[in-house]
């Protein structure tokens, strides 16, 4: 099969998680046989900030990790564009892309194009920010795969037919790489997020490890001056933009790690998890995350691990998995059977292969339906002629 898909970026992730999964998917079809053609914005913004602060040779740090993967850029809807889509059995388009290239898209595939156009949503923006939401014309889209149910739900009530699809993780990059000796106590990986966390961090992170005299470190970008002093005042080395593929050899160095989840995913859209706990329990690192709830029962609250509804308990579950070694290889182990039984990237994309000949075999039985009818139709005039 042949794919065609619009994203971001699928070559930096420079505060730009939706690279992570995309990776993951990418690579995976390409493993199986399929061809894959990745477009993305001319200068967007995450590249171009990735090559602000880092230069090339972050590009080339991502091409050594990923040398299959590929991506052409773009400046919107073109002639190659429209060529790519006529060759396609599946495409999708992300949600953070300009409105009028998903219009576009669109009336590109209402033209009696035969592929399967989908929707691709993994962010918050449907109840925090509907207004932006409502700009993008869906009206000739074969429907949208949404992260989590809850945001499923919320697009089945405007009127379009969706599917969940969670995010996953690589495991092929993502696995346990623990080294022969620790770094510290506790990392955290992850970005600023706004305002959208940052009392959650103050409660979850900060001053868990400077009551406890955690050796801490923090990887991520966007944090404001004032973040990186109340880190510093903490104890916790901040140590800026990490690639995210190098994440499992960071993760091997230390003995716990947590997941402060951004407010909307706890209190709009409930069951979400995002996909940094998937990645940490691939490399096989015990992890503790503040209030959460996995309504969707994705994981194993206190076996995959432990959940935090406060500041002390989380300082207290802390306290347990680092006093505790057996306990923490346990649980670590637990969740990384779950993730390699349950959310690789090789389920998603079986998950996505279903929803696409689904429809395909829909559109066969109406096609077929619709030519049965006309045959008969045919016949009955021959037969009264």
């Amino acid at each position: 099969m042949r794919f065609v898909m619009f994203y971001h970026s699928l070559v930096s992730d420079w505060n730009h998680g939706n690279a992570h999964f995309l990776r993951g998917i990418v690579s995976e079809l390409i493993r199986r046989g399929d061809e894959v053609e990745v477009f993305e914005p001319e200068n967007g913004w995450s590249a171009r900030n990735l090559l602000q602060e880092h230069g090339i040779e972050a590009l080339r740090g991502f091409h050594a990790a990923y040398p299959h993967l590929f991506s052409s850029t773009h400046n919107g809807f073109n002639p190659r564009i429209a060529e790519s889509l006529d060759q396609a059995d599946v495409v999708i388009v992300h949600e953070w892309n300009d409105p009028a290239l998903v219009e576009a898209i669109g009336e590109h595939r209402r033209k009696g194009a035969p592929y399967r156009l989908y929707f691709h949503d993994t962010h918050h923006r449907m109840v925090t920010d509907a207004a932006a939401m409502e700009r993008y014309d869906l009206s000739a889209y074969d429907g949208v795969l949404a992260y989590g149910a809850v945001l499923q739900t919320l697009y089945g009530c405007r009127g379009h037919q969706s599917w969940t699809w969670h995010e996953a993780a690589d495991t092929r990059v993502f696995k346990p790489m623990r080294q022969s000796s620790t770094e510290g106590d506790l990392v955290w990986i992850g970005n600023w997020g706004d305002d959208e966390r940052a009392a959650e961090l103050q409660e979850f992170l900060i001053d868990p490890c400077r009551r406890l005299r955690l050796k801490a470190a923090v990887y991520g970008v966007r944090y404001p001056e004032a973040a990186v002093r109340a880190l510093n005042d903490a104890g916790i080395e901040y140590r800026g933009w990490l690639p995210n593929f190098e994440a499992p050899r960071v993760f091997g160095k230390y003995k716990v790690t947590v997941h402060v989840p951004r407010r909307p995913y706890v209190e709009a859209l409930p069951g979400i998890p995002t996909i940094r706990p998937f990645e940490a329990m691939a490399c096989g690192i015990p992890l503790v995350c503040s209030r959460w709830d996995d309504v969707e029962h994705l994981f194993v609250p206190g076996r995959d691990y432990l959940v935090a509804r406060t500041g002390d308990e989380m300082c207290a579950h802390l306290e347990k998995v680092l006093s505790d070694p057996p306990f923490a290889q346990t649980m670590a182990q637990h969740a990384l059977r779950t993730i390699r039984s349950r959310h690789t990237c090789s389920h998603r994309v079986n998950e996505l292969l279903e929803i696409s000949l689904k429809r395909q075999n829909r559109q066969s039985v109406k096609v077929s339906e619709t030519n049965s009818m006309k045959s008969a139709s045919f016949l009955e005039h021959e037969t009264v002629s």
